[in-house]
């Protein structure tokens, strides 16, 4: 009787032909999938469901034939879908375990030196169905499937880990769900599918889990973003949004003085929203249509805003001198309305819509101002009104954008266009274009277009545009490198893990966009005050105009003009601009230093701060313990680095892997040990040349009964190394100390931090008491609080914030969360290694270097007074101008310069903050 035949993995339970690859519930991870989960083996709930896909029997997986599994141990499993390169040719993914020799195709990996394009999980008929590719040949490629759509979800709910699994696990059995990873730490959960039916039905679904889920849309999903030109302070900004929102399609606008944009969400079309923008005498263009070649297509107004100050003010020179000769008055008089006309018809037009959307801004004052002095004869006055404040729009203009070009600067680090190979070619094709685990190809001195991993090649990397550390960074195969820094030589094929809105840069630029259009408690306030200011001084000179002369105090005309003097005084234009120029100008000086503040809020506090609590490791030392001491007792250094190599090779302790990497780079071979054996919380144990040697703590040679100690060892522990000591059954060898050692910058940080006013700086380790105090004296803090567990570190906080002190908590953002979040400011070590860095602090020092530090505090403090400079003296100008009002000394220019003039000086005053080091 002939065997029943085995099912191959790619037949239903109908025995029909089926892709073990296709879209089905054991499908589980795709192409777009990100990089973690490409590189990483299948989950316990994939391993689940894939089990009746991959197995030779249904009920019982063979472990060895999991879709994707590697034929190493020490391997992780391939992705289906990635092209991560691997080092060892990954297992068939539906093997066939009935018929020797025979595998099915699907998922595997191959080398360049295997033809690519074999058939996706044939059936044991021979049955296949072909899958076509087009990888590029070098390195190792994998077969490539179509893009999948990369949807996110803010999840609600999630209490645990557990929670993350259940949902991951109910969303991945979806029919048409290619990947679905849900991140319990940050809330989200990514969803890969083409079906856009079944991306709505998700909510739904997890709504029927007992949690919440609600799709996060990006910019380009919900808003479209225009970069506005023309604003010289908020009220511009506000006159924008108040117009907008009388146009019916317009659902939602907001725009932001600070960085010159505007999110807006309707269901009109652009040229609608560009046209209303203009009718508000402003230009404006879509922002995702500017790029390099065609930078700043609204230039073209402020050229025409520039010539027409220039032309306006010629016709008022030309009148002036006229107004000498002996020519017509009639003539001066043309000049100045023409120049009148030519220089005042934007704000004119701009006052028209603010009035219309119920704003009084500074276009509205001047224009009321300008034609004020006409009606009443003062055709010179109006002019010379009208041109200040033209003229002093367009440098205000060219000031505020020199604020701006932080960003612009960024956005510029990384190229546009990438050098990717296709097949035996290498192509130039633009950055957008650029899909996950492409290869892309960097040659020397060239910009790194995009975040990924070095697969081929060394070479030294310069990321001051990430970190704002100058000196370049050595770089090998296997470590990450960063869109926007310098590949300084040699030429680097880099596997592409993030695509380009995803890049570090990226992530950087919108931070920082983020950052600048939040206001500050100072500016807040600045905002609401003006806004009450305003209207009350307009009405005022209102008084002013009407009240004297009906109660026969002076003429009509004296009157009026002295209020058209107040309602230009009254304009508050470089009170409003004083705080978010400061706060542009200093966050942008930050992210070229390679520190992220998070908004002007952090920013003010910052330079508030009195005391400073730093976790030890990792932040004041290095965090990865390294050799400092060898005693060595009998025999010599090299032969004990040899016994201690070879003992230590096959342990994961830090300790263990410090020495092993010690003894590498002292060239120390491992010698012929056997009868390996770990002795949990001693040491180890190997046989050497026929003798039992050990390696491990005192605890371990005093049950050896090894008495014969050396003092040495015991003065060695008093200094709060660990000690590793080295021997046999009779005799102490020699002894290593192992220590995390403070960081170089440690020290010289923690001066540079007392000097800039800092009263409290403050170490929290869980080491005992005496280690404590001693790496409290290495370092120089001022205080150190010991034995303490994550939850103490809070308790600790809040001790000093109850003695007084704003405080501050620098740790690395991960394990320091609950300190971070408690501390009056929470500042994150190393964010260009990790994301979860810049998501849980206020300040994000993207390098590993304290020395970053001093340089914020500075630069908050300077940001403060900055402020504090601007505020007082719009005030002590406005206060000086309306005192010369009452005896009639001020005259309608000369408000309209000191207005503008004050402007300008505090925008100049702000810009100080960019050279600040």
């Amino acid at each position: 009787m002939q065997e029943p035949k085995q099912k191959s993995c790619c037949q239903n339970s109908n025995n029909e032909v089926q892709s073990c690859c296709s879209n089905t519930e054991q499908t589980t991870v795709s192409l777009n999938s990100n990089t973690s989960m490409a590189a990483s083996a299948p989950t316990a709930t994939q391993v689940e469901e894939k089990a009746s896909c991959c197995s030779t029997e249904p009920d019982e997986p063979d472990p060895s034939a999991l879709c994707c599994s590697s034929n190493s141990a020490e391997e992780p499993a391939s992705n289906c879908y990635s092209t991560s390169t691997v080092k060892k040719r990954s297992s068939c993914c539906c093997s066939d375990s009935n018929e020797s020799g025979t595998t099915d195709s699907c998922c595997f990996t191959v080398t360049s030196k295997e033809p690519v394009g074999s058939s996706c999980c044939s059936s044991s008929a021979n049955e296949s169905y072909s899958q076509d590719t087009s990888n590029s040949v070098g390195s190792e490629t994998a077969v490539l499937f179509p893009p999948s759509n990369l949807v996110q979800y803010a999840v609600s709910g999630m209490d645990c880990g557990a929670c993350a699994k259940t949902i991951e696990k109910s969303v991945s059995k979806m029919q048409g769900v290619q990947s679905v990873e849900v991140q319990f730490s940050t809330g989200k959960m990514k969803v890969a599918s083409n079906d856009e039916d079944i991306l709505r039905e998700i909510p739904r679904t997890v709504s029927k889990l007992g949690y919440g889920a609600e799709q996060i849309h990006s910019r380009k999903d919900k808003d479209e973003v225009f970069l506005v030109e023309g604003m010289d302070c908020g009220a511009c900004a506000k006159t924008i949004e108040n117009h907008l929102r009388t146009i019916p399609e317009v659902e939602r606008v907001e725009v932001n003085f600070s960085t010159g944009k505007m999110n807006i969400t309707h269901s009109s079309n652009q040229e609608t929203i560009i046209r209303e923008v203009k009718k508000a005498g402003y230009t404006t263009a879509l922002a995702s249509k500017r790029n390099r070649q065609d930078e700043e297509p609204a230039k073209k107004s402020i050229d025409f805003g520039t010539l027409s100050v220039v032309l306006s003010g010629l016709l008022l020179a030309a009148g002036y001198g006229i107004s000498f000769l002996n020519a017509p008055s009639i003539i001066s008089t043309f000049l100045f309305a023409a120049g009148m006309l030519i220089s005042g018809y934007k704000p004119v037009k701009s006052a028209y819509y603010a009035v219309k959307s119920r704003s009084l801004d500074m276009n509205v004052l001047m224009s009321v101002a300008a034609i004020g002095a006409a009606i009443i004869g003062e055709w010179l006055e109006g002019a010379l009104v009208v041109w200040l404040f033209s003229l002093g729009a367009v440098l205000q203009i060219k000031s505020v954008n020199r604020t701006r070009n932080s960003i612009k600067e960024l956005m510029d680090l990384a190229p546009p266009e990438a050098w990717v190979k296709r097949g035996n070619d290498v192509m130039q094709v633009p950055v957008e274009d650029v899909t996950l685990a492409d290869i892309i190809v960097v040659r020397p001195g060239d910009r790194i277009p995009l975040d990924g991993e070095i697969v081929k090649g060394e070479s030294s990397v310069n990321q001051a545009s990430i970190t704002g550390e100058s000196i370049p960074v050595d770089k090998i195969v296997s470590d990450s490198v960063f869109a926007g820094t310098v590949n300084e030589h040699g030429t680097l094929e880099i596997q592409v893990t993030k695509l380009v809105e995803d890049t570090k840069i990226a992530q950087i630029i919108e931070l920082v966009e983020e950052a600048q259009g939040k206001q500050a408690p100072t500016q807040a306030f600045i905002d609401k005050f003006a806004g009450i200011y305003t209207p009350i001084v307009f009405v005022v000179a209102l008084l002013i105009m009407a009240a004297p002369p009906l109660l026969n105090l002076g003429t009509w005309g004296e009157w009026f003009y002295r209020g058209l003097e107040l309602l230009v005084i009254a304009c508050p234009c470089a009170l409003v601009i004083s705080t978010p120029i400061a706060i542009v100008s200093a966050i942008g000086n930050a992210a070229k230093n390679g520190v992220l503040i998070k908004g002007g809020t952090f920013l003010e506090k910052a330079g508030k701060i009195k005391a400073i609590a730093f976790d030890k490791t990792g932040t004041i030392t290095e965090g990865k313990p390294k050799v400092t001491d060898i005693e060595v007792f009998v025999g010599n250094k090299m032969s004990l680095l040899h016994i201690a190599r070879t003992l230590e090779a096959y342990s994961n302790h830090p300790i263990a892997k410090s020495i092993v990497n010690y003894a590498e780079e002292e060239q120390i071979s491992v010698l012929t040990g056997e009868n390996f054996q770990s002795i949990a919380g001693k040491g180890v144990r190997a046989t050497i040349d026929g003798i039992n040697y050990y390696a491990g703590n005192r605890k371990l040679f005093e049950e050896l009964n090894v008495t014969d100690i050396p003092g040495v060892i015991e003065q060695l522990q008093e200094q709060a190394k660990t000690i590793v000591i080295i021997g046999n059954e009779t005799e102490i060898v020699g002894v290593i100390c192992v220590e995390d050692i403070i960081r170089t910058t440690t020290v010289k940080a923690i001066k540079q931090l007392e000097a800039v006013g800092m009263k409290e700086i403050v170490m929290l380790t869980g080491d005992n008491e005496k280690t404590a105090a001693l790496m409290a004296e290495k370092s120089k803090v001022t205080r150190y609080f010991a034995n303490l567990l994550p939850e103490d570190k809070v308790t600790s906080i809040k001790q000093l914030q109850q003695e007084g002190h704003q405080t501050a908590m620098v740790g690395d953002g991960i394990n320091d969360a609950p300190a971070l979040a408690t501390a009056d400011l929470g500042i994150a070590m190393g964010g260009a290694g990790t994301d979860t860095a810049i998501e849980t602090a206020d300040v994000v020092l993207m390098a590993d270097n304290l020395e970053k530090l001093p340089f914020t505090m500075k630069l908050s403090k300077e940001a403060l007074n900055i402020i504090k400079q601007n505020i007082w003296f719009s005030i002590l100008i406005k206060v000086v101008a309306l005192v010369l009002i009452l005896p009639g000394w001020l005259t309608l220019w000369i408000a309209v310069l000191s207005d503008t003039g004050a402007a300008l000086l505090v925008i100049l005053n702000s810009l100080r903050l960019f050279r600040l080091k």
